[in-house]
């Protein structure tokens, strides 16, 4: 058994409600064309290729098409509405909070409606299609974040830009800020309403599945353990730990990232019968969110899973760059957030020289270490990142506490779980080991913010007793071994360690459990009632309780075999 790349679950009762493939595909919608006077909206997620435009013209053949775009502000004006939410900042804007509507022209939405004739076959196709006609038979085409930036990196542009050739930094930036915003809200409006949905993520390989089964699909996964579907990236810093362990491909220079634990980022596989249906996993964190997270969460964070496990690899690779996170008060009045990215290393494996950098060593002159960065960036200088940072060697199952506004960063031939709130992208890096990017430009630093974020009293003593392996044993006996290891009271998430050859128990009921196996071949989680059928994960594997499975039971597959498991949650 090992790492599972393309973990799935399987929905019953729903067998032949899927297809797959063009042919399929057109086929099944074509028998929904056989009525004279009918109105097929298809409505798209930002980003959805022309190919299916093709394909479901070609379906059902209508006699009148209507395009959404139109009734969106031209580029120019959409994109002047959009720009105090960009900033000037590579991967950074300020959360948008309204709706779809703030970027539609009125009169031409009006105008629009007034194009819709009583009688023959409408097509009514693209972003916000419905809000221009009710529909016979609604057809929502999704697509998975993943995909999305891949095909930003491609050369798509931004939903009504012509920003080919920008950056793609900036393009996901878009995204996540503003468009993708908007498009989750207009798609929990009409969720209950989808007759069908698409995934339109494989090019030339559609799939259809039918609404009531997509909905049953995703009641059923919050209320069993699940796996996120993992991507894994390269990065200047990546190493080659990621490739034997998960299976990745042997040719590839290095894998730095894998993201397996992120419901923003990551999709979710549901099988129906032979079909197997991609969907973005914050579909079912916005549809199922009570039963996901618990009321408690719900009540705290809204809609929003707010602990995300990854993986950063280095084995055999170079640092990370020396960075900090955002004070809670800073990243709320600068960017929008509610919370900010505390964090933390767990060490999953460490080579010769393998270690983290964690807070100030003792006496740091303040303006020194900025006066070093500033000239180092402006190319002055090399910055000698150990004059100022402490630097502690790193071996299996340890674990460093990160709370927002501590120096750090991983140091090369170490593997780290990271465990962190979900924040996106609110990294400030203040020195990059004088390197560019894969993409063979300067990584993005910001190192004034870095500045005005620093704790400073977080040095070398307090940050041994507070930061280093702080861990308290919760129980030990012969049965099993459970340890506190953090985060810091500082942070909101909590994280047991359980060391056992037998059965351990656990609850969810009260909030939703992110864990991941650290150690051992394999683990099996079950359900003392029978609410959900046995679930296994391998080695390395992260994996999702839900709020819904309430009590559940852990152990190891192979008899006698030492687990270890960290498991993550919310602090009530």
């Amino acid at each position: 058994m090992s790492y599972d790349r393309f973990p799935q679950t399987v929905i019953h009762g729903h067998d032949g409600e899927a297809w797959e493939g063009t042919k399929a595909v057109a086929r099944k919608l074509g028998e929904l064309a056989r009525q004279a006077n009918h109105t097929f909206v298809v409505e798209c997620y930002p980003g959805v290729s022309d190919e299916v435009l093709e394909l479901v013209r070609g379906a059902f053949l209508p006699d009148t098409t209507i395009l959404s775009d139109h009734v969106f502000y031209d580029g120019d004006e959409l994109g002047r509405r959009i720009r105090p939410h960009l900033t000037d900042d590579r991967v950074r804007g300020v959360m948008f909070y309204g709706r779809m509507e703030d970027f539609i022209d009125p009169k031409a939405l009006e105008s629009a409606r007034k194009t819709v004739p009583h009688t023959g076959r409408t097509l009514v196709y693209g972003v916000g299609a419905g809000l221009i006609a009710p529909a016979d038979t609604f057809v929502y085409c999704d697509l998975a974040r993943w995909e999305i930036q891949l095909r930003y990196r491609a050369g798509m542009p931004n939903f009504r830009a012509h920003n080919e050739d920008e950056d793609p930094l900036r393009k996901i930036k878009r995204g996540y800020f503003v468009e993708w915003r908007i498009a989750d809200k207009r798609k929990m409006e009409v969720f209950e309403h989808m007759d069908y949905l698409l995934d339109s993520n494989v090019t030339d390989n559609p799939k259809l599945v039918r609404g009531t089964a997509l909905r049953d699909g995703l009641r059923t996964v919050a209320r069993t353990p699940f796996r996120l579907v993992p991507y894994f990236d390269p990065g200047v810093w990546g190493g080659q730990w990621m490739k034997k362990v998960c299976g990745l491909n042997e040719d590839a220079p290095n894998y730095a990232w894998s993201f397996d634990g992120v419901p923003e980022e990551n999709s979710i596989y549901l099988r129906f019968g032979d079909v197997r249906v991609e969907v973005p996993a914050q579909d079912l964190v916005l549809y199922q969110p009570v039963e996901l997270l618990g009321m408690a969460n719900y009540c705290r964070f809204g809609a929003e899973f707010p602990i995300r496990f990854d993986l950063l690899d280095t084995m055999g690779g170079q640092n990370l760059s020396l960075q900090v996170h955002p004070m809670t008060e800073y990243i709320r009045s600068h960017y929008g957030m509610t919370y900010t990215q505390d964090e933390s290393y767990y060490i999953l494996d460490a080579g010769e020289g393998g270690g983290v950098y964690l807070g100030l060593k003792e006496g740091v002159d303040r303006q020194e270490f900025a006066a070093g960065l500033r000239d180092a960036q402006a190319g002055l200088s090399k910055f000698d990142a150990d004059a100022y940072a402490n630097r502690f060697p790193a071996k299996r199952h340890d674990h460093f506490l990160i709370p927002a506004g501590t120096l750090h960063c991983s140091a090369a031939n170490t593997m780290v779980l990271e465990i962190s709130a979900t924040p996106y992208n609110f990294t400030f890096k203040m020195w990059d080991w004088d390197r560019l990017g894969l993409d063979g430009l300067p990584r993005p630093i910001h190192l004034e913010e870095g500045l005005q974020n620093i704790q400073w009293d977080r040095t070398t003593r307090w940050v041994q007793q507070n930061l280093v392996n702080a861990t308290e044993v919760v129980h030990e006996g012969d049965d099993y071994l459970e340890e506190h290891t953090g985060l810091h009271e500082l942070e909101f998430i909590e994280t047991r360690r359980f060391t056992s050859r037998g059965v351990t128990k656990h609850d969810a009921s009260a909030g939703a459990h992110m864990l991941n196996l650290v150690e051992g071949t394999a683990a099996v989680a079950k359900s003392p009632s029978g609410s959900f059928a046995p679930f296994v994960v391998h080695y390395a594997e992260t994996f999702v309780v839900p709020a819904a499975c309430g009590p559940y039971t852990l152990e190891p597959v192979q008899p006698d075999e030492q687990i270890v498991v960290i498991k993550a949650y919310v602090r009530n």
